[in-house]
């Protein structure tokens, strides 16, 4: 065992010592030793319940044979942290928990781990640390909170709270209504509702095997996620003793599929960020050209919040992922065989899924021929863009409006705020991307006061910057080059004509070269927003978006 390392042979009985210091038997020293990386905290309400989850996953282990190791991670709450600086800093925590959880098992030599996640950048950071250390690892995402209900209306974090904001200031509810949708939006523990980034990582791990499965799609309050956490604890020790590692189930072809299911269910756009840093903490050739390969190809076959009214509870009885697996297999010949930390069992549970067609399409009866995701690319963006496609009218998927240029999130915000954005607009918000930000904070602030205040089909939003998930409307994000890398979107006037054409997977400035040419020669870099700290350091180790804002 890799554990050997620090508790065999005379030389380490100084060790030993230590170990006991913190209770372990000399009979458990002889055990596999398994950390549980565990990303609890009491600010973040998807990782609120995890301190049970952790007492699941030791009995799972030390019920199968081994020796359990809890240690921390950071988390950070994306909707907590949205709208303010501290957005700043949540893409930057995925590669601090990955250098955290990397740092531990190392010096520790631990056998193997089962990563206790749930939230936006920690299952990423989770899965790029598993790729890292290439010991077999389990994760174990915490799971949807309850969908809310006010007056027999069923609501959402995003549609019941973020997007009451705007309906507030624009009169459509009074101020008691804005309050009672304030407390009973998110009423109980776990991820927020829909297919956001929380869920759809969550969704993508157990399609990648890394997970057991239903464990993206029970809720975090069920005796389902408890047996789920228990069953981890047991499976890791059983994976140790295989010396089943996750390089052989992180494929190209799996990621492939990761990236298939993906744009099957409509997933996050945040996804594309972190399955391109997985690709490259696991060294596998997958680019943004697989993305935009696959997106032309794959038809969407489920409609989440906030693309539907069908929330992650739906989609775990109408089978969850097992039964999105099987459809895939039986009808996309581009999906290959599933890898897995339990792969008989996944493979028995796929074979015999049931599937809802109500809210699980046949694929050859999907929702729309349109992927969920798609890639943009034009004089804007010839790095690639990135838009939810399924979050979008179809009526608006051409588009052309005129800009309306701000240098950060705030100040479009008062422009919003004002009512100073009208149909026809195109909002730009620069200086929001990895390096320009730092940290490229997600818009879900800005773009859920747009469609709240009904200008969801009526204008649209573009960025160097991200989305949340939840994220509705005409937006794209994810534009490179960034403005701080000197791209197009820096060079962008009010007045200027922008074209977003879906169909066409076009993201162009109306602005002839010559005079693009010009205004680059007066392009000067704006002032970096900081210059000491965390920060500072991540805005100058950062990558592109194109390539998952790997540092």
């Amino acid at each position: 065992m890799r554990s050997d390392n620090i508790k065999k042979g005379i030389a380490r009985t100084p060790h030993r010592s230590l170990l006991m210091a913190t209770g372990v038997s000399k009979e458990s020293i002889k055990r596999p030793f398994i950390g549980i990386a565990s990303s609890f905290s009491d600010l973040v309400p998807g990782h609120i319940g995890m301190r049970d989850l952790e007492r699941q996953i030791e009995k799972g282990i030390h019920t199968g044979g081994g020796q359990s190791f809890i240690f921390g991670v950071p988390a950070v709450c994306d909707g907590i942290a949205m709208g303010h600086e501290g957005m700043r800093y949540s893409l930057p925590s995925r590669d601090l928990i990955a250098d955290c959880i990397e740092t531990v098992a190392n010096a520790h030599q631990l056998d193997g781990l089962v990563l206790l996640s749930n939230c936006d950048k920690i299952t990423p950071a989770m899965l790029i640390a598993s790729a890292r250390l290439n010991i077999p690892t389990i994760i174990a995402t915490a799971g949807p909170m309850l969908d809310g209900e006010s007056k027999c209306e069923k609501l959402t974090m995003i549609k019941g709270a973020f997007e009451a904001v705007g309906k507030y200031r624009d009169g459509v509810i009074d101020k008691n209504r804005l309050l009672e949708l304030e407390e009973a939006s998110c009423p109980s523990a776990g991820s927020c509702q829909g297919l956001y980034t929380a869920n759809t990582m969550a969704c993508l791990t157990e399609v990648l095997g890394m997970s057991l499965p239903f464990c993206a799609t029970a809720a975090a309050v069920s005796s389902h996620k408890r047996r789920i956490a228990f069953e981890s604890g047991e499976q890791i020790v059983e994976l140790v003793r295989q010396n089943k590692k996750p390089l052989s189930i992180l494929t190209k072809n799996n990621l492939r599929n990761a990236i298939i299911a993906d744009l099957a269910m409509g997933g996050s756009t945040n996804s594309f960020l972190h399955l391109l840093a997985l690709a490259n903490a696991a060294n596998i050739d997958v680019t943004l050209d697989d993305f935009e390969e696959l997106s032309h190809k794959i038809h969407q076959i489920v409609k989440l919040e906030p693309s539907s009214n069908i929330t992650m509870s739906g989609f775990y009885q109408a089978g969850g992922v097992s039964a999105l697996l099987k459809v895939l297999l039986r009808d996309v010949k581009e999906f290959t065989n599933i890898e897995g930390v339990s792969l008989t069992k996944t493979r028995k549970l796929v074979k015999d899924a049931y599937v809802d067609s109500n809210i699980i399409h046949d694929y050859n009866v999907p929702f729309t021929t349109k992927p969920g995701l798609g890639i943009l690319k034009g004089n804007i963006a010839p790095e690639g863009s990135v838009i939810k496609i399924s979050a979008v009218d179809e009526s608006c998927y051409e588009f052309r409006g005129t800009a309306k240029v701000f240098d950060s999130e705030e100040d479009a915000m008062v422009a919003l705020e004002r009512n100073n954005i009208k149909e026809g607009d195109v909002i730009v918000i620069r200086y929001e991307g990895p390096k320009g930000g730092p940290g490229m904070r997600e818009m879900l602030a800005p773009t859920s006061l747009l469609v709240g205040k009904g200008l969801g089909t009526k204008a649209a939003l573009i960025t160097d910057g991200r989305f949340s998930g939840g994220t509705r409307g005409i937006c794209v994000g994810h534009i490179c080059p960034e403005a701080a890398d000197g791209g197009v979107i820096g060079l962008i006037k009010d007045g200027d004509e922008i074209e977003i054409d879906i169909n066409k997977r076009i993201l162009n400035l109306n602005v002839p070269s010559i005079e693009l040419e010009e205004r680059k020669k007066e392009w000067k870099p704006k002032k970096a927003n900081v210059t000491s700290g965390y920060l500072a350091k991540y805005a100058r180790t950062v990558q592109d978006a194109s390539h998952g804002a790997i540092v």
